[in-house]
């Protein structure tokens, strides 16, 4: 529960970003609430090792590294409270959220919810999910050196994966349901001039095999939606590249988003609404990276604090 209902600044979002700007807040005095989402921790909680974030010379497991963000957040008087945001009324400050049974107000809003990764929707795939699943390839490629990978898409997710992860695997499969792909012609080219790369058409994943406490994932099931026959198909690694969506549905109406439904964003973190600033994978399906989702989080903490500063005068 909330220890009060008015608060400076409430975060909405428990990822990189969002604890990031709750980190650089509550040092500023601000005092923030973070909401803490249906996933605390945000996209890291679904990833087992993380090596690319700075600090961490010999790696750290993703939910320990959001449980580090979290304490250090909490030493310097966050407040965190469990639930998902409900409502919220953007239309003059302060801002009002429902989040659970709370009903809070703030002067300003940071707006850190992320996007969340599409999947195939599959129980295996959710059982395996960071034992050999994967869908983000600049997080996982590294651990999958000289072995057989699988990406699902065709878009230009699908391709980018796919060619990174080629830096990495002995061959990369691409499995796409239709006999095109939707890619831009420049990442359709680069993929299919890769000699690392081959392509299974009108085909998709409907059964990973594996272990997640032996070894992790063993093949996949493949069936062809044009004869509907299934074959099973030996691979060490499943990419889910089907694209993300942004946890907007909230802001819908309230703040500008782009046509993938990502907050735009100027000038820093500043959204259309005065004193409401966004950070983090909502706004950026460019890089998606925990740092950079931590360095807008600083930026959107340091844009509240001016924003407050600029409304006390």
């Amino acid at each position: 529960m909330a220890n009060k209902s008015h608060y400076r600044v409430i975060i909405l979002g428990s990822g990189a970003a969002g604890l990031t700007a709750a980190i650089y807040a509550a040092r500023a005095n601000l005092e923030p609430l973070v909401v803490e989402g249906c996933q605390p921790g945000g996209q890291l909680t679904i990833t087992t090792d993380v090596e690319n974030y700075p600090g961490f010379a010999k790696g750290i497991m993703g939910p320990d590294l959001m449980e580090e963000f979290k304490r250090q957040a909490v030493r310097f008087g966050t407040e965190t409270i469990f639930g998902e945001v409900t409502s919220v009324n953007l239309k003059q400050p302060p801002f009002q959220i429902v989040a659970g049974k709370e009903n809070l107000i703030c002067d300003s809003l940071i707006v850190a919810t992320g996007a969340t990764a599409k999947l195939l929707g599959l129980e295996s795939e959710a059982k395996l999910m960071g034992h050999g699943v994967s869908a983000c390839a600049t997080c996982d490629g590294f651990f999958f050196k000289d072995k057989k990978l699988v990406v699902v898409g065709g878009g230009d997710t699908a391709m980018e994966e796919a060619t990174f992860l080629t830096k990495f695997a002995s061959d990369v499969n691409v499995v796409h349901r239709r006999d095109t792909l939707r890619a831009s012609k420049i990442m359709q080219d680069r993929a299919v001039k890769n000699p690392k790369i081959s392509f299974i058409w009108d085909s998709v994943v409907d059964k990973v095999y594996g272990d997640p406490k032996a070894g992790g994932v063993t093949g996949v099931r493949l069936k062809n939606l044009k004869t509907g026959e299934t074959q099973d198909f030996k691979t060490d690694g499943l990419f889910v590249a089907i694209g993300h969506e942004p946890n907007t549905k909230l802001f819908v109406g309230q703040l500008d988003l782009d046509p993938a439904g990502y907050i735009l964003t100027h000038d820093g973190t500043k959204t259309n609404v005065l004193g409401v600033f966004a950070c983090g994978d909502v706004q950026d399906h460019v890089y998606r990276q925990a740092v950079t989702a931590a360095g807008t989080g600083c930026m959107a903490a340091i844009d509240a604090e001016r924003f407050l500063e600029s409304q006390a005068h």
